[in-house]
């Protein structure tokens, strides 16, 4: 998954604390990059792969930030334990403080990994627009394609589609099925691994005709699945 990472984490190799939740105790950790998604830290705390924790990441004695986080993968060095964090969740004004510190520590970071690109693109920008593009890039998707069964909760008719896009939080699909937006689905992704389908349920954003008799569907997920998004990344 790191590899297939296209959504650069801003470099800080900030000495701070953390504190795992019902702890009164903060443990040193140094923050290597972070962004409003994932970090990678390293700290003598001990996680286990493939696991959720819950924490509060001490930015500075101005930005402390409470997040739930996977545990995408591990190493040691040196008596020290290397994590790299997905946050499943983050309050918005969790996320937002990640930015005000990063804007005021480390702004060049910030430019040259977010608005740079955006600029050259847009050539120029609105407040507006920056929102959403932050807010596009917080869950990124990966191309992968199954077969997926699903269940509209407003009608109650089953339908089946194939998947062109996954990512913890959304999936993009192609059905000659016309579900509208804002219906809820029931979706059983068969993955490819000799396992049972993989359940989850989510609010179709947008649907849109392509073709004589195929559609193109948007579906925003209910949670954040990252077991689930590292499962199908696994077998594709």
């Amino acid at each position: 998954m790191d590899d297939k990472r296209r959504c650069s984490r801003w470099q800080t190799q900030k000495k701070s604390c953390l504190r795992m939740e019902g702890s009164a105790t903060d443990v040193p950790c140094i923050i290597h990059d972070i962004n409003l998604r994932g970090a990678k830290i390293s700290s003598t705390e001990k996680f286990a792969p493939d696991s959720l924790v819950k924490l509060k990441l001490i930015l500075s004695h101005e930005f402390g930030i409470n997040v739930e986080a996977w545990v995408a993968w591990q190493k040691s060095v040196d008596g020290f334990h290397i994590y790299g964090l997905y946050f499943t969740k983050i309050a918005d004004a969790d996320k937002e403080k990640i930015y005000r510190f990063m804007r005021h520590n480390f702004p060049k970071e910030v430019d040259k990994h977010w608005w740079k690109e955006f600029k050259e693109e847009k050539g120029g920008e609105t407040m507006e627009e920056k929102k959403k593009f932050e807010d596009r890039r917080i869950f990124e998707r990966f191309p992968a394609t199954m077969p997926l069964r699903f269940l509209d909760l407003t009608s109650n008719q089953e339908g089946t589609a194939q998947t062109l896009d996954i990512s913890a939080k959304g999936i993009g699909l192609v059905s000659s099925e016309q579900v509208q937006p804002r219906t809820t689905l029931e979706m059983w992704l068969d993955v490819p691994d000799k396992g049972d389908p993989l359940y989850t349920r989510g609010e179709v954003a947008w649907s849109k005709l392509q073709g004589e008799s195929e559609y193109r569907v948007g579906v925003n997920l209910e949670k954040a699945d990252l077991m689930g998004l590292a499962r199908a990344l696994r077998a594709v």
